[in-house]
């Protein structure tokens, strides 16, 4: 990456490359200008909806839109599995939304769309990438909707996201459909090769989700969906990959809250500013080749969005916290999977 200059050489006749042109380089490297273009398109008429309505939910309806665009980008969706996934998200979304009143029953919920969530490796691995983009927007916006309002207007914001969400479904499709006639290509149908080992990985995304949607039941931890997203985030195979995945997790809200912390201080509340934090937030789950580097920047315009909002007050403990926790529930499902499947195994060899 980096340009090594040997002392034999002579410096005049070395090659230099333009700042400008290193930067250009890096931007090329770091960002999906492909995926980011088509983020733009779905994204950002929803944006533009609610400086026009004042309507909160058109922004959070953008989660959904993000949510189909990524598989169907990936996989190459035809519109018909890009319906299906959005009927998928929808009723997820309706039944923890419905379930959050009862703590016991939305814990088992959202377990259980954890777990289905990985299951469906069963019948080809790409369908972790859908099952992923089901429990993600799922759990976020039950979360999202009711964090600090009344039930009346929770129900409401929840009704104007499930009645405007075919907004999103229809831009989805016409990118799919506009890309597909460019390449003079077939969408995809096939889903990968079916996951042998499908039921610990499933298993162990049950219970740290479980675990971590009790906790913030009990404790009534604001922003939970944090805590929830990031116990199903570590669980990404071994216990060596998982510890990975939760050190990228904790360096990228280590760095970016802060940093979107102290911008924010140092910024007046703004609708404006927030719309627009709101909108790079969302575009950092699909325009970043590295996920450390998505993600640090996700938490950054999270807290600097929270900032424009006047509601900073204890944001960075919060996000590192709710991060951490997760992780580490994620952790601890891996382990003792991993422990009981070896001490089964040891049983059945000898007998065998």
């Amino acid at each position: 990456m980096f340009a090594i200059h040997s002392p034999f050489v002579c410096p005049v006749n070395s090659p230099t490359m333009p700042p400008a042109a290193d930067l250009r380089d890096v931007l090329s490297r770091e960002i999906k200008t492909r995926e980011l273009s088509r983020a733009l398109i779905v994204v950002g008429p929803m944006v533009a909806a609610y400086f026009i309505a004042r309507e909160t939910a058109l922004l959070n309806l953008a989660l959904v839109a993000v949510s189909l665009l990524i598989p169907a980008l990936r996989l190459h969706l035809p519109p018909k599995v890009i319906a299906w996934h959005y009927l998928a998200i929808l009723v997820t979304f309706s039944a923890l939304f419905l379930a959050a009143p009862i703590k016991p029953l939305f814990a088992v919920l959202t377990a259980l769309a954890g777990f289905l969530a990985v299951a469906g490796t069963r019948y080809g691995e790409h369908f972790r990438t859908l099952g992923n983009w089901v429990f993600i927007p799922a759990v976020y916006l039950a979360c999202e909707v009711r964090e600090g309002v009344s039930a009346s207007e929770a129900l409401r914001h929840a009704g104007v996201i499930i009645v405007s969400s075919p907004i999103a479904l229809a831009l989805v499709c016409a990118i799919q459909i506009y890309d597909r006639r460019r390449r003079d290509g077939a969408a995809s149908t096939s889903f990968g090769s079916p996951a042998d080992a499908w039921f610990l990985p499933a298993l162990a995304t049950a219970m740290a989700v479980f675990a971590a949607a009790a906790l913030v039941e009990m404790l009534d931890l604001a922003q939970g969906q944090w805590v929830m997203w990031s116990a199903a985030s570590v669980v990404v195979g071994d216990l060596a990959a998982s510890t990975g995945k939760l050190k990228q997790r904790a360096i990228g809200a280590l760095v970016g809250v802060p940093l979107g912390f102290l911008a924010g201080m140092a910024l007046p509340q703004s609708r404006v500013g927030y719309a627009v934090a709101v909108l790079a937030a969302t575009l950092t789950l699909i325009s970043f080749s590295r996920y450390i580097v998505g993600f640090g920047l996700r938490c950054f315009f999270i807290a600097l969005a929270a900032s424009f909002a006047g509601g900073a007050s204890g944001i960075a403990e919060e996000r590192i916290v709710n991060v951490l926790i997760g992780g580490t529930f994620g952790l601890i499902a891996v382990a003792l999977t991993e422990i009981v499947w070896l001490r089964v195994v040891r049983k059945v060899r000898p007998s065998g």
